[in-house]
This record gives C-alpha cells, structure tokens and sequence, in this order.
C-alpha cells in the first residue's frame, strides 16, 4: 500500500515539499500549502494525466532568477543543508555559479569561496539559505556547520557519508550532513574519490567531536568486511573477473587472497547477497 502524502503546513525553500495542486493557469499550476500560500509550477514540468486538480503533488521549491519562489519536478543533487560535489559552469566578479541539477544554477558568493574557483572544476560545497533574502546559495566554508555534539552515536552505527579531501593519514568526510569523519587509508580496501557517497560505520566516536570511521563492520564483523574488500580489491585490479569460485583449492585461496577458504566461501556469500559479485560457473566477477 503506497505511503499517504501530507501536505506542508507551509512552503519550505531548499526542501521537498508536499503541495496541493490547487488551480490552472497560462503559466503552469499553482501549488499550495496548508497555510494557503502558493508557489507556481511550471508548464514545463505538468503532466497533466498525472496531476489532476487538488492533488498532492511532491516537489522541489528554490527561487527563480528574479528570486521568486518556484517549484520544480526534479530533484538537485543536494537539498538545504546537505553537501554536493559541484561543477562550476561561470564565473563573475561577485562569485560563481555551479550546475546543481536543476535550470536555474546555484550561485556561490565570492565570500563563501575558501579558494578561487575554476570553470569546469568540481568543488564540495554545503546548500545554505540567506533567511534575509530568501536565496539559495553554495559555501565552501563549511567548518561552522558540523555537528559536535556526538548523542546517539555508537561503534557500527551505519551512516552515508562524502568524502571531503585527502589528508596524509587518508581521507576526511562528512557524515550525515553533519559529522566530520575519518577513513583511515590502511583501512580502505576499494577506490575512493573526492565528491563520492559512501556507506560508512563508526569505528570510535572521539572526545573531540569528531567520529574515526570505516567501509566496513567494526569488531565481530570485521573480519568478514575486511575479506569482502580484499576480494572486491582484487577484482578490480583483474579488470572485473577471477577464475574462483566455492570450489576453488585452499591453497590457492590462501596465496592469492590471504584468507582460508572457510572464511572465503561466507566472504563470497555475503557478496553476493550484497550483489557485489557475480558467481558463475567458473568465475566470479563484478557486475
């Protein structure tokens, strides 16, 4: 049974709202909240066999070029609050603008740049909101908005996180949108880049506020998460398929992947729940 919508007391910039179509216009359809405010969608995003009148309709609401609200279908690669890993289409004396996903960019004011920014790079930045204007607007400066407060956070909590930057020990995210973190580099098994979500567990939430973190299960799990990225690891180095399989020969499994064949077989197992790999008759690979 499909989930009942609610529609939004009131219209939220920067947020997925819940919105009643609630009359037609030349322009498109005005949507509202229970609050009777409105917000315009679009000709260009009506389905008109999909949204008949009065019905709850879930949309994106930013501020067109004139800064009027108005309400979108698509979705941004990050909403208020979150963080995305952004390509900066133009540049201006006053700052930049970066494609987010949707028509209008997301503009990034001088001030909020740590660095200059370049046409066709890609920069990670936090979705923030002007209360005073009402805009929309990018940051690199993004120290001020972790969380420090560290409640309800505990050893294999599963959280998604970006990954930041490099560091010399390996690589520092943001987790949740909200925590700073750490993947230690002796800990990575699999490729990882700047800009890219991960699954992450918490390995040691620390006094300093911030969480020590891993890509795989922490203490009783370990060892299984461990095995699973030096498979994966080795897969990836043989262009995507090695000739095992679960009745491949210890030895074999052991001077190949540092494992017995015991913990290979619920290694490959698990994998393939997970459908990270493929098992063929006389392979496996990934998919």
């Amino acid at each position: 049974m499909p989930e009942q919508k609610i529609q939004n007391e009131q219209i939220k910039t920067g947020e997925i709202n819940t919105l009643k179509i609630e009359r037609d216009t030349d322009f498109g359809y005005y949507l509202a909240a229970k609050d009777y405010k409105e917000v315009l969608l679009p000709n260009v995003y009506i389905m008109e066999d999909e949204m008949p009148m009065g019905a709850l309709l879930d949309v994106f609401v930013y501020t067109d070029s004139e800064d009027r609200p108005v309400a979108t279908t698509k979705m941004p690669y990050a909403k208020l609050g979150e963080y995305g890993y952004f390509t900066v289409v133009d540049y201006k004396p006053y700052g930049a603008f970066v494609n987010w996903g949707l028509p209008k960019d997301l503009f990034v004011p001088l001030s909020q740049q740590k660095e200059h920014f370049n046409i066709g790079k890609k920069y990670l930045l936090r979705v923030c909101l002007d209360e005073q204007t009402g805009r929309l607007y990018g940051t690199q400066k993004i120290g001020k908005y972790f969380n420090r407060d560290m409640k309800g956070l505990h050893q294999n909590k599963v959280l998604d996180a970006i990954v930041l930057a490099p560091t010399p020990l390996g690589y520092k995210v943001i987790a949740d949108n909200q925590y700073e973190g750490m993947l230690f580099s002796n800990e990575i098994f699999e490729p990882v880049k700047v800009g890219e979500r991960k699954k992450v567990y918490i390995k040691t939430v620390r006094k300093d506020g911030k969480l020590d973190l891993s890509l795989q299960p922490i203490g009783k799990q370990a060892k299984i998460g461990e095995a699973e990225g030096i498979i994966l690891k080795h897969l990836k180095e043989a262009d995507g398929k090695l000739p095992f399989t679960y009745k491949s020969d210890a030895e074999e499994i052991k001077k190949v992947f540092g494992m017995s064949k015991k913990n290979f077989k619920r290694t490959l197992t698990a994998l393939i729940e997970e459908q990270q790999i493929v098992l063929l008759e006389d392979a496996i690979k990934l998919p």
